[in-house]
């Protein structure tokens, strides 16, 4: 078995997609298919628990509304995502069903399945619809890739340490406590000695 996402050799539409079995995960990516199988691992999983509610108390009480996997975000009739985590602040592009148009952020828990496609095929593609921020965590490495988008283009990435904080570019008050989000310690602080303190 390979290590990227399964893509079958035609090209499908949004009206395809309608019609697939609801318990299979798919996306179409400029009307190829990609299995979103297999299911994503324990760690995976523990990373977007612990985004999704640092995100639902951020944005509670405010305009912008945040969602996690599975939900549909159709960017046009080729192309259907579903994000791990996004944020999207126009109530126009909010449906019943899905998300219609480019969300202002969104994050993406890497797994090996889908790593290649993570960071390739839906990087150009949310670079290409303007998603104003994308971030790529890395939960096995422990760290994360911020890609801002700016003059119509991603700039190179920002990467972040698991005993850092990430502080979002399309959102300024929202900050990340990366050891958080990665259920590890701090290690504690060197004791301080002042330069003028002597011993009693």
């Amino acid at each position: 078995m390979g290590s990227t996402a399964k893509r079958i050799e035609k090209k499908y539409t949004y009206a395809d997609y309608l019609t697939w079995p609801d318990e299979e995960r798919w996306e179409v990516i400029d009307g190829d298919a990609y299995d979103m199988t297999p299911a994503p691992s324990f760690a995976h999983q523990q990373v977007v628990i612990k985004l999704a509610a640092a995100f639902v108390s951020f944005f509670r009480n405010k305009s912008c509304v945040p969602c996690v996997a599975p939900f549909d975000v159709v960017l046009d009739d080729t192309n259907v995502v579903q994000p791990d985590l996004l944020v999207v602040c126009d109530p126009g592009k909010i449906a019943g069903a899905n998300i219609q148009g480019a969300p202002d952020l969104i994050v993406e828990v890497l797994s090996p399945p889908t790593m290649l496609k993570d960071k390739r095929e839906k990087k150009a593609l949310y670079e290409r619809f303007g998603v104003k921020e994308y971030l790529l965590v890395h939960p096995h490495d422990e760290l994360v890739e911020r890609f801002r988008f700016f003059d119509g283009r991603y700039e190179a990435a920002d990467v972040f340490n698991w005993d850092e904080t990430l502080t979002s570019d399309a959102f300024p008050d929202l900050t990340l406590n990366l050891w958080e989000i990665f259920g590890k310690e701090l290690p504690p602080k060197e004791l301080e000695i002042s330069p003028d303190s002597h011993d009693v």
